[in-house]
């Protein structure tokens, strides 16, 4: 399966502070990639840097084999892009800026727009305007799915957006990815979103790389332990084993990728006297989380 999204070594500045440095990922064919991150690691630069409106200060940035800030308008028109804030022109209705996209794309397939328009409770003549965000979130799926790109890329699609219509944009955008092997590379704060959506991530944190890895993959190799200590001042400092601690008095979180017997043997090889050490299961929220830290 060949890569959609090549970036190798990937380094930017805004003036003197560093956003990331040696950023490298791929993007398979066919798979729903996600960005994850706090606010502030570089989350919509890194997009910036692939759509092509940011050159990196070095790195290489491919999409579909070509430099990203040097894009050829065929490869571009494989692209949908969805930024914040979704669909711009309020003042059109449902049918007015079917047709105004229209015009702009060759490949144009209407049918996709109307299918996902025909499950909102509004007529084809209602402007953007007089719609809630998450209708208006709907119209903007439905004139990127009408265009009909090879890749997505969704940037922080669920701001404002309540449960039901994030439930509604997240189920609607994987099956379609599954009908058309289409590529998705996305990003949200809203994590448990994402749990059952994305096949691959990468996780930033600020400056640097904490994870990339299949999903599945994470959530079945990161772990928390819970357990008391006898000693309030006991200390767990960040190392090969404890990639995240939490403590409030004599009870300690410990976020890892070791096991159960790895964790015992470090406890032990520390002197530290605890008991009721268990493993607490975590959702995807929970394991960024426990990598990323809360703070």
């Amino acid at each position: 399966m060949s890569n959609v999204v090549e970036i190798n070594n990937l380094t930017h500045y805004y003036g003197e502070r560093l956003i990331f440095e040696n950023l490298s990922f791929n993007i398979r064919e066919g798979s729903i990639f996600g960005l994850l991150g706090k606010n502030g690691t570089g989350k919509t630069t890194t997009i910036n840097i692939l759509n092509g409106f940011l050159k990196p200060k070095s790195g290489k940035c491919l999409m579909f084999g070509e430099d990203s800030y040097t894009l050829s308008p065929a490869t571009k028109a494989r692209v949908g892009f969805l930024i914040e804030g979704h669909v711009q022109y309020s003042f059109m209705n449902i049918k007015q800026i079917e047709k105004y996209y229209a015009a702009f794309y060759p490949k144009w397939k209407k049918e996709a727009y109307y299918e996902l328009m025909s499950k909102l409770a509004v007529t084809e003549h209602q402007k953007l305007s007089k719609m809630s965000c998450g209708q208006r979130s709907q119209v903007a799926l439905g004139l990127i799915l009408a265009q009909d790109p090879d890749l997505l890329i969704l940037d922080d699609f669920s701001m404002g957006l309540d449960a039901g219509y994030r439930r509604l944009f997240i189920d609607y955008l994987t099956e379609y990815a599954k009908a058309e092997g289409k590529t998705i590379f996305i990003t949200s704060h809203i994590i448990q979103d994402l749990e059952n959506f994305l096949d691959d991530c990468i996780v930033l944190d600020y400056r640097s790389v904490l994870l990339t890895m299949p999903v599945k993959e994470f959530l079945a190799t990161f772990k928390q332990f819970k357990f008391d200590v006898a000693d309030p001042l006991s200390q767990f400092p960040k190392d090969n084993v404890v990639k995240n601690v939490e403590k409030v008095k004599n009870r300690v979180s410990i976020y890892t990728f070791s096991n159960l017997d790895e964790i015992e043997h470090y406890l032990n090889a520390r002197g530290i006297t605890f008991s009721a050490l268990q493993q607490v299961p975590m959702s995807l929220e929970d394991a960024f989380i426990g990598l990323t830290g809360k703070y």
